[in-house]
């Protein structure tokens, strides 16, 4: 199995040096992902439910009349629901429900003057669509990740989408229905990849025969993670909704030095490397012995694991492999140019180390905080931006459903302490009418 080296060691590298270093996915993909996500957008806008119904039959190999989950659905997943997996569901929404309402920023009074007060106010926005990804998994966790933050936040619209499975009728997959089911969410879709999320954006006009002819309401966010595919989709349609970040295809990276426990990050890499042929694992470090150790480690354990054929393909990708750094410090700047989804710290002081982390999706800290722990039962959520974009975007969490809106309160003496200063500044922007509308509350008989 190949599993690339990146060696920077004696580079004197910028943050662009080491961005373009590091293991990435082929650029052409995204390319190629964009016109065709664009086309199904565009099928999605003009088409409505009949495109709905020839992607479903091209991409899922599914005959559906409508994509609405029948409420019956619902109830008979979650009564079906495996008893272990159902607690195993529970613990991980009480977990993410104290986390995500710890997360609920507080409104702001400031009075800069007597009476002259500005506040911001927290406001949910009224209706958002949650994508689950389908595929090569089932992700019921993924359904707790986006319904929580969204129901601590107080939206009081939620619509859910999941891939259609031959398997399973046309729905979505049993275990994704129960977990909606048990968050007491109603309107679930079995719409898969880019379409969901065009959907959700634009909204399908209704027919006119009968109730199961509805249509689907537009939203104002989308959230959710899911493949290339459907990252393109959601930086698409971003301006005309809402996102959470482009949660593609996932990543790992893992900064580990000589004091790391090789089994242990091979076992990480190839946690990640489960998901799909396209998962990046990266691990990046300053101990050749290290990297031997965990190059030795993954050959075994890739051999062993269930979904050998697809970690190996993962593994040999050009978007995975060790990246060996001069130092530390080096390692952090590495971490920092790659901006991983998920970043595992496994080296001394690991907590001290990941303190000095700025880019990141979320990182955890030492042996016994695995990727893994994240994806189900941390209270973390698990829907993080990927490809480098954690640079600039955050994971998804509460304030993605809120919107922070600004009131001006002032009384007429307050107001009339700054009216010199919005006249100035009016007259030397040349809008003098900016400051005419505040002179003119000051004029006689006004």
């Amino acid at each position: 199995m190949q599993f690339r080296t990146v060696d920077v060691r004696g580079q004197r590298l910028s943050l662009a040096g080491l961005r373009a270093a590091v293991p990435r996915a082929q650029h052409g993909t995204v390319a190629d992902a964009e016109q065709k996500v664009l086309d199904i957008i565009s099928a999605v806008r003009s088409q409505g439910f009949e495109a709905l119904r020839e992607l479903a039959l091209t991409f899922d190999g599914v005959d559906q009349a409508h994509p609405r989950v029948p409420a019956a659905a619902l109830t008979a997943a979650l009564a079906g629901l495996d008893p272990a997996v159902r607690a195993a569901l529970e613990e991980s929404i009480r977990r993410a429900r104290r986390f995500a309402d710890a997360q609920h920023p507080a409104d702001t009074d400031v009075e800069l003057g007597e009476g002259a007060m500005v506040s911001q106010n927290w406001v949910p926005v009224a209706r958002v669509g949650l994508y689950v990804p389908g595929g090569l998994a089932v992700y019921p966790s993924s359904v707790i990740m986006n319904v929580v933050p969204a129901l601590a936040a107080g939206v009081e619209s939620i619509a859910l989408a999941s891939p259609p499975q031959k398997d399973f009728g046309g729905l979505p997959h049993p275990t994704i229905l129960a977990a909606a089911c048990l968050l007491g969410i109603d309107e679930v879709y079995a719409i898969g990849g880019a379409q969901a999320i065009a959907a959700f954006a634009y909204g399908i006009p209704g027919g006119t025969r009968n109730e199961s002819d509805a249509g689907i309401d537009a939203v104002d966010v989308v959230t959710g993670p899911g493949n290339i595919f459907v990252a393109t989709a959601k930086r698409l349609v971003k301006g005309v909704v809402g996102i959470d970040s482009e949660a593609g295809t996932t990543e790992i990276a893992i900064l580990a030095d000589a004091t790391a426990r090789p089994a242990l990050v091979a076992a990480d890499l190839i946690s990640q490397a489960e998901h799909d042929p396209q998962a990046a694992s990266v691990l990046i470090t300053d101990s050749d012995e290290l990297a031997a150790a965990v190059r030795r480690e993954l050959d075994i354990q890739a051999a062993a694991t269930k979904h050998s054929a697809r970690v190996r393909q993962a593994l040999s990708g050009p978007q995975s492999g060790v990246v060996l750094v001069e130092d530390l410090a080096q390692g952090i700047a590495a971490c920092d140019a790659y901006a991983a989804e998920h970043l595992e710290i496994m080296t001394a002081d690991a907590a001290a180390v990941a303190g000095r982390i700025r880019n990141a999706g979320a990182i955890f800290v030492g042996d016994y905080s695995p990727v893994s722990l994240g994806d189900y039962c941390a209270g973390s959520n698990h829907v993080l931006p990927t490809s480098g974009t954690a640079a600039f975007s955050s994971g998804l969490n509460v304030t993605t459903f809120l919107r922070a809106i600004q009131v001006v309160n002032y009384s007429k003496d307050a107001l009339a302490e700054v009216s010199g200063h919005i006249v100035s500044l009016s007259g030397a922007e040349d809008l003098p009418a900016h400051g005419e509308a505040v002179t003119a509350r000051f004029a006689a008989g006004s």
